[in-house]
């Protein structure tokens, strides 16, 4: 392989966010990492493309305007890669260890930088330091400090809250249920292992882990992988969603437990 990933036009869209990039900030610019699946494994053709860009000091208004012109730009490419980048902007002091402050950032599926603390996360600084894809920069580790078991745990019982409270909200689309059960089984791995590995693995592992009462639900989530941005905003049954709460519930009854 010769590129970073096994995909040719998603080398060619990263190609060109970096060298955007590098017009846009200059020396600013510190390093580019892919984060998310493409790091812990198991990316395919329906990923987002998470990553971290690295600059020395926080970006100007002057270099925000090109980020965003950048970004505008991508968005047009004629591969469906360039509609699904996902990640922030963090200066490299402020990237050693989470602190709360939001960087700008840009939404999978969308053109515009906003401020978020979406990347602001023990997560996010585990998977940069440990497994990241290098496009552009020093080694990860140089960045950012080692991040303990226990400090990924606690985040995980901490994201198993907000995701119950989402869960319960409506409408619950084919995409949201099974992101759902995917997502709580990550959170249930990471408290379990200490670590945080691909959706696939973790949907794997709870299918072999779980008590039967759950099994089909998460072998559901692990079929209804393919083509996922189709279901956005499509309806999911009833029944499935009745199941997926009674997940949710039982996951966050898990994760107090974990805590005693």
């Amino acid at each position: 392989m010769d590129g970073p990933t096994a995909f040719p036009d998603l080398d060619e869209v990263l190609s060109e966010l970096l060298a955007g990039m590098r017009d846009a900030l200059g020396d600013d610019l510190c390093g580019l990492y892919l984060v998310g699946s493409f790091a812990v494994g198991d990316a395919d053709e329906h990923s987002d493309v998470d990553f971290i860009a690295v600059t020395e000091p926080e970006v100007t208004a002057e270099q925000l305007a090109r980020l965003q012109a950048l970004h505008a730009r991508l968005f047009a490419l004629p591969s469906s890669w360039a509609q699904h980048l996902e990640g922030s902007y963090v200066p490299r002091a402020r990237l050693r260890r989470k602190d709360g402050e939001q960087y700008w950032f840009l939404d999978n599926g969308s053109t515009e930088l906003v401020r978020d603390t979406h990347c602001n996360t023990d997560l996010v600084r585990w998977v940069l330091r440990e497994h990241a894809v290098t496009l552009d920069g020093p080694a990860p580790s140089t960045l950012v400090d080692p991040v303990t078991t226990e400090q990924l745990r606690a985040e995980a019982r901490a994201m198993a809250d907000e995701y119950v409270a989402w869960a319960h909200q409506e409408p619950t689309s084919r995409w949201k249920q099974p992101y759902l059960v995917t997502t709580l089984c990550r959170i249930l791995h990471t408290l379990e292992t200490g670590r945080l590995v691909s959706k696939q693995a973790a949907l794997e592992w709870a299918r072999g882990e779980l008590p039967n009462e759950w099994r089909d639900l998460v072998q559901r989530a692990l079929d209804d992988r393919p083509d996922p941005w189709r279901r956005v905003h499509e309806p999911a049954d009833e029944a499935i969603v009745a199941e997926t709460l009674a997940f949710a519930d039982w996951v966050v009854s898990r994760t107090r437990l974990s805590t005693r």
